[in-house]
């Protein structure tokens, strides 16, 4: 009996430690596998006569979707990856319910989507009060904070308070934009079409903050700027945020959410997220325990598996990380191919707005690119209003045909007549739809040295 006595406390160990491995295993495996089980236990919802008879008449949902690296992304094949579809594929699986993606390039533009009803709901939407006004909210399914981004050499910004009589720089119809307005008018607000926009003024100068959501601001290199602190008192929460007068596919949507396993929620967001945040470090006395029990067997049985499902771990996590760095290589790449190109470039979407240009287009046009990003030709001052005038003609009649266009001819522009060689080229996007143009000139007496 005294030796069984004896060896008590070192059972309770080996226990205590199997339990602690076990759990680690436990997390990890759900947080590698959570999409097999995901397809394995999806189960119906119970939805009622109304709902079923929505559903049958509308199967298909238009999703209003803006690239944000981690939450909604095209990958480099130009499929939709991120947290946000992982959710809605789930949902898809609960409802039967099938989401179709519809790209836009500002938040302007993706409500304008909702408002015009060429979509049904988003998934990149914060709540404020005017949105309410045109849009429902569902149950909210996690979220993140909102923080001040300033120049790397300038204070970090603290609070609100600290911007009185400073710009600060948000993209167009901004979340928290109406609240600032009416609670901080001591602020210099301005306005921009995307974060990028607003990051970029910032690190040049013109701006002294601007406002992203935690997982967006770490995302991209400090470079020069830096991560400020978070907003007191504000949550950029997730929310599906649904265009009003389609009750039917709120309550589905509300109920797939009450039905998502809290567990497998969680282990969603850690696989995508958990790369962009601080990292729990192990408890002293975890510590202490694994050491004092590290030659038996057990132990060493359960941390030979924790270390594999850590390495699978490891592996989608640098998965995830190489995707959102070839997101971000492809853009830089496409800037500088067009930088790079002698010849002015451009590329303006299906309404004749100028979505980018190279160097040489803004040096041929005398004018800088965030003057004319989104706009017309004829908004602008950068031809004379008769060539403007041509040309976005010409641009809207391509666009009905969407037939290419090669031709010599002579321009007027401001420094004069010049003649040129043109092209313009309807592009489409992955789903066969058509985008825009890309077109581009090349001087002909520049090329053949005549004056």
């Amino acid at each position: 009996m005294e030796y069984f006595a004896g060896l008590k406390p070192a059972v309770s160990w080996v226990i205590l430690v199997a339990l602690l491995g076990l759990s680690q295993w436990t997390e990890a495996a759900q947080l590698v596998a959570y999409k097999a089980d995901a397809v394995a236990s999806a189960a119906e919802i119970s939805l009622d006569v109304q709902e079923q008879k929505w559903l049958a008449e509308h199967p298909r949902v238009v999703v209003a979707s803006t690239q944000y690296p981690l939450y909604l992304f095209k990958d480099e094949h130009g499929q939709w990856s991120g947290f946000h579809k992982d959710v809605l594929e789930r949902i898809s699986a609960m409802t039967g319910l099938q989401f179709v993606y519809d790209e836009t390039f500002s938040t302007e533009q993706l409500l304008s989507r909702l408002e015009s009803g060429a979509a049904d709901m988003s998934t990149m939407l914060s709540m404020n009060e005017e949105r309410r006004v045109l849009l429902n909210f569902s149950h909210a399914f996690g979220g993140a904070g909102w923080v001040f981004i300033g120049h790397a050499e300038a204070p970090a910004v603290q609070s609100l308070e600290q911007l009185a009589k400073r710009v600060l720089v948000l993209p167009n119809r901004h979340a928290l934009e109406a609240a600032i307005r009416r609670d901080y008018p001591s602020i210099a607000l301005r306005s921009v079409k995307t974060h990028a926009e607003a990051r970029a003024l910032v690190e040049s100068g013109e701006a002294y903050a601007t406002i992203d959501n935690e997982v967006g601001a770490r995302l991209y290199p400090a470079g020069r700027l830096k991560v400020g602190n978070a907003l007191e008192g504000k949550w950029d929460a997730d929310y599906l945020a649904i265009r009003k007068g389609q009750p039917e596919l709120l309550s589905i949507l509300n109920k797939a959410l009450e039905a998502f396993p809290p567990a497998e929620l969680r282990a969603m967001r850690q696989q995508w997220f958990d790369a962009v945040t601080a990292e729990n470090t192990p408890s002293t006395w975890e510590g202490a325990v694994r050491q004092g029990c590290w030659g038996m067997l057990i132990v060493g049985v359960f941390a030979l598996l924790s270390v594999i499902w850590n390495r699978r771990l490891a592996t989608v996590l640098e998965q995830r990380q190489d995707a959102v760095i070839s997101l971000r290589d492809q853009l830089i790449f496409q800037h500088t191919l067009m930088d790079a190109m002698p010849d002015p470039m451009f590329v303006r979407d299906q309404h004749g707005r100028l979505i980018m240009c190279n160097k040489s287009y803004e040096e041929s046009l005398c004018t800088r690119f965030d003057q004319m990003q989104g706009r017309q030709l004829i908004e602008l001052d950068v031809f004379p209003k008769e060539t403007a005038e041509q040309l976005h003609a010409e641009f809207m009649v391509q666009l009905d045909t969407r037939k290419p266009r090669f031709s010599e001819r002579r321009l007027k522009f401001k420094g004069g007549l010049r003649d040129v060689y043109q092209w313009t080229v309807p592009f489409y996007g992955a789903d066969g739809k058509l985008r825009g143009l890309l077109g581009g000139w090349i001087d002909i007496a520049h090329r053949t040295g005549r004056t």
